[in-house]
């Protein structure tokens, strides 16, 4: 028999996925991180803790690295030509042939996409977005900061939250319905404090930072204008990205744009998602078809290597049993 596995490589957990080339699930694991970015020994390191996983992961099921027929590994951190490069020798290293290392933000195109390609806009913590098309080009724009654009997530927006309400007490910015709940999240309630604050705390991980979120799209169903135009700026720079994809790569006729991350899926406010539409049309002049991402990213690294296998996208019945074995085994992964 051979394998297939699939990998998608958060920044701070990894699921790993071994299946039959047939679509039967074998086995499975969760481990921490193994981006380069995250461990200290940088590459070495990704090598290191795949290691350690994969000898697990096959060892305990008799399996050896020349039985896998194909892999996928959709992995945070691998943003550049240099990063994918590297990361292509760590997997090889490790004992892979016949495999693809691509940023996890292509993972949800192949998991929930109607022929495997189109473009997703990831709207998480952080931002990016990816596209492939029919012909298997496919390319990212954004992932590695604001020096490119990456101007939206839960950390921008809250960021840009605290940044408008220092406006309206000190730089002639609209008042806003932030203002009580920005203090509090600084734990200060007087804005005379606001830079002390700011200066010792926003340097440090904040795992807080949805609260502010929320608060932003609560206050802009309320008419709040300053949280409006924070969510209509964000849905601007995401269009911009995504269209970037859609532009540079070969589309014709609608293409489908899967929306992925927890902005976009916990965000209840339209006007984020109505901006986008809008100025993704605006900008691109395409037909455009949206789809909220509700299967695992983790299910596209597993469909992306079956395809791989078996040089066919594999058909609507197989991608939904595929999702329903990788929900079920992660939500009793959570559950432990």
């Amino acid at each position: 028999m051979k394998y297939i596995v699939g990998v998608d490589g958060g920044n701070t957990k990894t699921d790993y996925f071994l299946f039959s080339d047939k679509g039967e699930f074998v086995d499975s694991l969760r481990s921490g991180t193994c981006s380069h970015e995250g461990l200290a020994d940088s590459f070495n390191g990704s090598y290191r803790v795949m290691k350690e996983c994969f000898d697990e992961l096959l060892g305990r099921n008799n399996i050896t690295y020349s039985d896998i027929k194909a892999s996928v590994f959709g992995l945070a951190g691998c943003d550049t030509p240099y990063q994918k490069e590297k990361l292509e020798e760590v997997v090889s290293k490790l004992g892979f042939t016949n495999f693809k290392i691509v940023n996890d933000s292509f993972l949800p195109i192949k998991a929930a996409t109607t022929s495997g390609y189109g473009v997703c806009s990831i709207n998480g913590t952080g931002t990016c977005a990816g596209g492939i098309d029919a012909k298997g080009n496919y390319i990212q724009v954004g992932g590695i900061g604001g020096i490119v654009g990456d101007e939206a997530g839960g950390s921008w927006l809250a960021r840009r939250a605290i940044t408008e309400v220092f406006n309206s007490f000190y730089r002639f910015g609209k008042k806003t319905m932030l203002e009580k709940d920005v203090l509090a999240f600084l734990e200060i309630d007087n804005p005379y404090y606001m830079m002390d604050s700011i200066s010792y705390n926003l340097g440090k991980k904040r795992k807080d930072l949805p609260v502010l979120c929320k608060k932003v799209f609560e206050y802009a169903n309320k008419g709040d204008e300053v949280s409006i135009d924070l969510l209509k700026e964000m849905a601007n720079n995401l269009a911009r990205s995504v269209g970037g994809c859609i532009v540079n790569l070969d589309f014709s006729g609608k293409v489908e744009v899967v929306l992925a991350g927890s902005v976009y899926v916990k965000g209840d406010s339209p006007i984020l998602i109505d901006t986008l539409k809008e100025k993704l049309a605006l900008y691109t002049k395409k037909d455009l078809k949206f789809i909220i991402l509700n299967a695992p990213p983790a299910t596209g690294a597993i469909i992306w290597a079956l395809e791989l296998a078996t040089s066919k996208y594999p058909s609507l019945d197989v991608r939904k049993n595929l999702c329903n074995l990788v929900e079920a085994k992660l939500n009793q992964m959570e559950s432990r």
